[in-house]
């Protein structure tokens, strides 16, 4: 392959990469990225298809098409991973349930997007399985059930980034709230990572999310030595402009990238952000509407007037 910039030969062997037919724009949007990138392009019209290919060819990147459901492609990656165990695969698709993310997870996929999702995510993510060299270590479920997912995380953007992405289909999160709980997550996970194991990719952080019917509980516990609230002045606490303006010179005094507004913009998208004494334990907590509860108070009472139970009042 030749360098494009020097006029010299590239000995790196040029990547290849399987796409499932999605249709429309999202074949294009594909096509687009891995062309840019250099990478060799072969196509499969469905999962049977893909599966032929790829027992006859080593794959490095399989991107699966939106017409299958989640476990077929599961089924897909269990079976070509036989030969290929350190193969990315990427899982689109329309018809999901948040177990096939948590199983998804487990099998070690490399990214999962449930319909609807934003096409510009989707570039961002496949740029990031065609870079990132070791990556399949990353995640890891503790335990799982559809109401408490536990799992730990090594300390990277990247796998933070897959993290967060996964995390838009589990746990049976209100769509009302998502966009507020992913965000408020996020940011005290790359919290965590940065200043509890400043991005050291041997470390890794500790993670829940809890489904009750009141409220979202998302935990993270990270590997550092914890800190102290009062003396934590490169992270932004207050609400003041000088609070603000204070924060940004510290950071700059630290050498410190810019930012430290994590903790003051996860204090705003949800109702509780709890630390611990030590300081590397925090809680997040959202509360969920009535409109969000999964089990309507009138239907859990007409259910024990049924069965002959006695009703507690209000």
């Amino acid at each position: 392959m030749t360098n494009s910039s020097t006029g010299t030969v590239d000995s790196t062997p040029q990547k290849t990469a399987l796409v499932v037919a999605s249709g429309g724009d999202i074949d294009e949007l594909l096509t687009s990225v891995l062309a840019l990138e250099g990478w060799n392009i072969h196509r499969a019209v469905d999962n049977q298809d893909a599966l032929s290919l790829a027992r006859t060819k080593p794959f490095d990147l399989i991107i699966t098409g939106r017409k299958t459901r989640g476990p077929e492609d599961l089924e897909l990656l269990r079976l070509v991973r036989g030969a290929r165990p350190h193969l990315r695969l990427i899982i689109l698709t329309d018809e999901w349930t948040p177990g096939d993310i948590i199983a998804a997870m487990r099998q070690g996929a490399f990214s999962y997007f449930s319909a609807p999702f934003e096409p510009f995510a989707l570039a961002e993510m496949v740029r990031a399985a065609m870079a990132e060299p070791c990556w399949d270590d990353g995640i890891e479920i503790l335990s799982a059930t559809p109401a408490w997912v536990r799992l730990t995380a090594r300390c990277d953007l990247l796998t933070a980034n897959r993290l967060v992405q996964f995390l838009q289909g589990v746990g049976g999160i209100p769509e009302a709230d998502k966009d507020q709980i992913i965000s408020a997550f996020r940011e005290i996970l790359i919290n965590a990572m940065e200043h509890g194991a400043h991005f050291d990719s041997s470390q890794h952080v500790e993670i829940s999310f809890v489904r009750s019917r009141r409220a979202i509980t998302c935990r993270v516990r990270d590997p550092g030595q914890g800190f102290s609230l009062e003396d934590l002045r490169h992270a932004a606490n207050g609400t003041s402009l000088e609070d603000l303006i204070d924060t940004v010179a510290v950071r700059q005094e630290k050498g410190l990238r810019p930012g430290g507004f994590g903790m003051l913009m996860a204090k705003k998208l949800v109702d509780e952000v709890i630390y611990d004494e030590k300081g590397n334990d925090v809680l997040l907590i959202k509360y969920l509407s009535l409109a969000s509860d999964p089990k309507p108070k009138n239907e859990t009472v007409g259910k024990l007037k049924a069965a002959g139970e006695s009703v507690p009042k209000d």
